[in-house]
């Protein structure tokens, strides 16, 4: 039994890496129905019972995610050519679309995003995720490396994490200005807070960028700083890697007590090695270090 649900989640799974890889394409159900191998003629009941909502609306929430962070953190690509890679054959169509759903224009959101209602708007995407993608890790996801000092330039986040995107936004455009892209200059996070245990307003989180040389701040307040180096355990993520919460605990909860280690007096950070939209949600990487003595 046990072996046959696994093989049906899998089938799925392969339905939600389709749609992932090609947002751009016709996905009508006879096809996704072909990719997870079921009958056209259940399938659509089959994705429904699984993931609380329809393949139509799982599609459209998909694109109008990418869409979004085109908008937020993509200030090249113009909100018509995101409005077509969308779905949509007219502008008007997809402003009415994002305006009805984030209740901001595309050109408001991509100047100044309000993330609550953004927030709420992809709960239902992330419920239907989280049904198959449920990240379980063992002893053997986690490797301990020697990891080398790395210089970097520090953005500071203080304040209510579901806001995190405003500071996302403004440090993308900072990297931009100051020439460091990521594919030369890691990108990396430091978690100073606990979110489940910190009021929001004292949230802090910082945003760096691996660089050794002088940065100008272009208006913004930066400051150099160091990740130490150091033995670390590390733990790769895949996936939606905007929630780094269940690795967390399961290096802290699970891995930390039976492996003989100690934690170092340094916060818990990651490394992100590849984003969404750049690349697929399901193809996003990070990999998250817990400093050992």
């Amino acid at each position: 039994m046990k072996a046959a649900l696994q093989n049906y989640q899998a089938r799925m799974q392969r339905v939600l890496d389709h749609i992932d890889r090609h947002l751009d394409a016709d996905l009508d159900l006879e096809a996704m129905s072909g990719v997870a191998a079921f009958s056209k003629y259940h399938f659509h009941r089959q994705f429904m019972a699984t993931f609380g909502l329809s393949v139509h609306r799982y599609v459209q929430l998909s694109r109008m995610k990418r869409a979004s962070y085109r908008l937020a953190y993509r200030n090249t690509d113009s909100v018509t050519d995101i409005a077509m890679d969308a779905g949509y054959e007219a502008l008007d169509g997809f402003a009415r679309a994002f305006r009805r759903r984030f209740g901001q224009s595309p050109s408001a959101f991509r100047k100044s995003p309000d993330w609550e209602p953004w927030l709420v708007a992809f709960g239902p995407l992330d419920n239907a995720r989280s049904k198959l993608m449920q990240k379980t890790f063992t002893t053997d996801d986690v490797t301990i490396r020697d990891v080398l000092p790395t210089p970097v330039a520090i953005m500071e986040h203080r304040g209510d994490p579901a806001t995190i995107g405003a500071t996302i936004q403004r440090f993308i455009a900072w990297r931009k200005a100051s020439g460091l892209i990521p594919k030369v200059s890691p990108t990396f996070n430091v978690f100073h807070s606990d979110p489940h245990m910190t009021a929001p307003a004292d949230y802090r989180m910082d945003l760096c960028v691996g660089t050794d040389r002088p940065v100008a701040a272009h208006g913004e307040r930066i400051e150099a700083g160091v990740i130490p180096g150091g033995r670390c355990a590390v733990l790769r993520v895949a996936g939606n890697t905007d929630n780094l919460e269940p690795a967390a605990l399961y290096l802290y909860r699970d891995w930390l007590p039976i492996s003989g280690e100690e934690a170092r007096d340094f916060p818990l950070y990651c490394q992100r090695l590849s984003f969404f939209p750049e690349v697929p949600e399901h193809e996003a990487v990070a990999e998250l270090f817990l400093p050992l003595k």
